[in-house]
């Protein structure tokens, strides 16, 4: 972290930076890695309330991004709050790093 520490005005507005609350460093590296290895899935929220995550790569089979989609659905659907009445999915949008969105239908 100290060398990083040095191109932080670089990366910290790109949010690039390396953060220990984000997981992306940690000191047992080993429990990282299984972590992942278990199907952590991660997600972040902005300002607006929109969830980003990454389902795959362009490489990725469809099966592979399917089965993908489906756990983050489900993981997030889960983490609805008790206190949260009505929908609490409202639209899901699938698209490239830079690309256009496209609507995902949500089955109730």
């Amino acid at each position: 972290m100290a060398e990083l520490g040095k191109i932080g005005k670089l990366l910290g507005p790109k949010g690039l930076m390396p953060n220990p609350k984000t997981g992306t460093v940690t000191p047992d590296v080993t429990k990282a890695i299984d972590d992942v290895k278990k199907g952590k899935v991660e997600y972040r929220v902005d300002k607006n309330v929109n969830i980003h995550s990454i389902i795959g790569k362009a490489s990725f089979k469809a099966e592979d991004l399917k089965a993908n989609y489906d756990v983050i659905y489900e993981t997030i659907r889960k983490a609805k709050p008790a206190a949260v009445k009505g929908a609490y999915i409202k639209n899901i949008a699938v698209t490239t790093t830079m690309g256009p969105g496209i609507k995902v239908l949500i089955e109730l």
